[in-house]
């Protein structure tokens, strides 16, 4: 009889006949497993990195786009060239009387904003992909995404802003 694929939806270690997300990817012996395993770090880190390149595009359009507006103001944490406003019930204003706000900042060209919008949406799709790995239950592939994402945090985070403001580390969205 052929080996098929086990799916456990409890916590779990078992290494042969796991299957990681699509039948395809079935593991049929502990060498396919460690190179499973490799490949499940390695999309954590790669999380990692789509988040950092995506905040630092964002950093480097704004700059560009500053520049090129001839504002000399310093942009805030957000990216705003005015200043943050806490407190006053921005976030509520055009919710309660009707009104909409001007946004604040700079248009975005439509080349800079289609691959933002990539960016974005790799960095979905791979964090949901991640989060299926994880839905295995199987406590070395939750391992390898947790590994990863750490390795990936530890390589790339090297340095810190400290104005900058929290990130939203690994979530599925």
């Amino acid at each position: 009889m052929a080996a098929r694929c086990s799916m456990h939806m409890l916590w779990n270690t078992q290494i042969i006949d796991t299957c990681v997300v699509f039948s395809q990817w079935h593991i049929h012996s502990n060498l396919q497993f460690f190179f499973s395993f490799l490949a499940i770090v390695a999309l954590g880190m790669l999380y990692e990195y789509l988040r950092v390149f995506s905040r630092d595009f964002d950093k480097r359009i704004a700059v560009k786009l500053r520049i090129q507006s001839g504002r000399r103001t310093p942009l805030t944490a957000s990216g705003r060239s005015s200043p943050e406003r806490h407190g006053d019930n921005a976030e509520e204003t055009g919710l309660l009387n009707g009104s909409r706000r001007k946004p604040q900042g700079f248009a975005v060209p439509p080349l800079y904003r289609t691959t933002r919008a990539v960016l974005y949406g790799a960095s979905v799709g791979l964090s949901f992909f991640l989060m299926l790995v994880f839905m295995t239950y199987n406590a070395y592939l939750i391992f390898a995404v947790i590994l990863g994402a750490a390795a990936g945090h530890y390589i790339l985070g090297d340095t810190i802003e400290p104005n900058g403001s929290a990130d939203k580390g690994m979530a599925c969205h």
